[in-house]
């Protein structure tokens, strides 16, 4: 963001920006110009995946009775995610999902929180297609668990035939289908990545906004001062985005694995 406010000041950048900004060069030297296979924000996914597993394998190497700093920081990040989503969401069956709900929800907030941190300045969710593989699992898992359940028949049976009149099941289960296999995961994705979009552009309108007013006429370099003021209340409020938008995207797995279980849903 920073290096696109100084390239405007320059007046070497158009204003405003646009979705193309979104589309980084490839960050390898033999990369091609128009190769976006490993890019800043792909960068960014293994830098998330490298810290989480090293902060894991650090606090839980030689666990203790009386914990450290980072293992009871640990601890209470998995106890929230097992306690207050898992349980709260599937009951005592739960348990066994909270390993992956804990990943995931540490995954979705690391990577959110990117998009505040300086020189990072961007979540890798804020592209459609990091959000939509997390669908595509969660997706895949709570329907393997559904199945894995009540068996492939039943499951389907369930999920597609709620109880109601036989006359007006032709109407309804296209709509539950609709509902449960396409709905969810579109849902899913697109709720975080709108969000982690809508955030970042307004970021970079204000931040670059303020550059703008100030390169074009000195007249407005007091309304260049209130862009970036908003700017700053703009990243407080993207924090509360960024953990909601975690929270959000792990309950709403956990409730999709809760009415795979379910017996009827």
């Amino acid at each position: 963001m920073f290096g696109q406010a100084n390239v405007l000041a320059a007046g070497q950048a158009a204003f405003p920006p646009s979705v193309e900004d979104f589309y980084l060069p490839s960050i390898l030297p033999w990369g091609a110009h128009d190769s976006y296979w490993f890019t800043k924000i792909t960068a960014m996914v293994w830098v998330a995946v490298g810290i989480l597993i090293i902060f894991f394998l650090a606090t839980y190497r030689k666990p203790q009775l009386v914990p450290t700093k980072k293992q009871w920081l640990a601890e209470s990040i998995y106890g929230f995610v097992r306690n207050n989503i898992a349980v709260d969401m599937i009951g005592h069956r739960g348990v066994r999902f909270a390993p992956y709900f804990t990943t995931l929800f540490c995954f979705v907030l690391l990577t959110n929180f990117f998009a505040i941190v300086p020189l990072f300045q961007i979540s890798p969710n804020s592209h459609i297609a990091f959000p939509a593989i997390l669908a595509v699992i969660s997706y895949l898992m709570f329907n393997y668990v559904g199945i894995r359940h009540h068996g492939f028949v039943k499951y389907f049976k369930n999920s597609l035939i709620p109880p109601a009149p036989w006359y007006i099941l032709p109407l309804l289960i296209p709509i539950e289908f609709f509902s449960t296999f396409l709905v969810r995961p579109f849902s899913l994705a697109v709720r975080l990545f709108a969000n982690m979009f809508a955030g970042h552009m307004l970021l970079l309108v204000f931040t670059l906004g303020g550059f703008a007013m100030l390169s074009a006429n000195a007249w407005l370099a007091p309304v260049s001062v209130l862009s970036w003021v908003m700017t700053i209340a703009l990243t407080f409020l993207e924090f509360l985005v960024i953990c909601l938008q975690a929270y959000v995207f792990t309950v709403l797995t956990a409730s999709y694995v809760q009415g795979a279980l379910a017996d009827e849903h």
